[in-house]
């Protein structure tokens, strides 16, 4: 272990370098819509860090949160860049897992009635 692969890095380049944005203008976006945080604050692309910090990347549905192990500032390659974070994200949740009903292939459009009851299933209220 090289001692560049110890020192702080900026987090926009760092999260592109390992892979978690496919470009580094990517990567700054995401920091600057508040999409990446540190310690639960919304972090500026150019905040360096270093290993140990805990970042955590949201993204639709879920959120991704990663301890650095190693600091890369330049693109490695995909079997490098998982041994520079540890990942501690939570399982994701898989839409078949929490049980919303599916209509068989080819059944053709819900009748009313099924519509309905599919609406109270998931929680729609009605306007009145």
């Amino acid at each position: 272990m090289t001692d560049a692969a110890l020192s702080p890095v900026r987090v926009d380049a760092w999260l592109w370098s390992v892979r978690m944005f496919k470009t580094r203008s990517a990567a700054t976006d995401a920091c600057r819509a508040g999409k990446v945080k540190i310690g639960g604050d919304p972090v500026k692309p150019s905040l360096k860090i270093s290993p140990g910090t805990r970042v955590s990347i949201s993204r639709p549905g879920h959120v991704v949160i990663l301890e650095v192990v190693y600091t890369h500032a330049k693109r490695v390659g995909a079997p490098v860049a998982q041994m520079a974070y540890r990942d501690l994200s939570p399982e994701q949740i898989k839409p078949r897992d929490v049980g919303l009903p599916m209509r068989e292939r080819g059944a053709g459009r819900p009748t009313k009635r099924e519509r309905r009851q599919l609406e109270q299933l998931r929680g729609y209220t009605k306007n009145e």
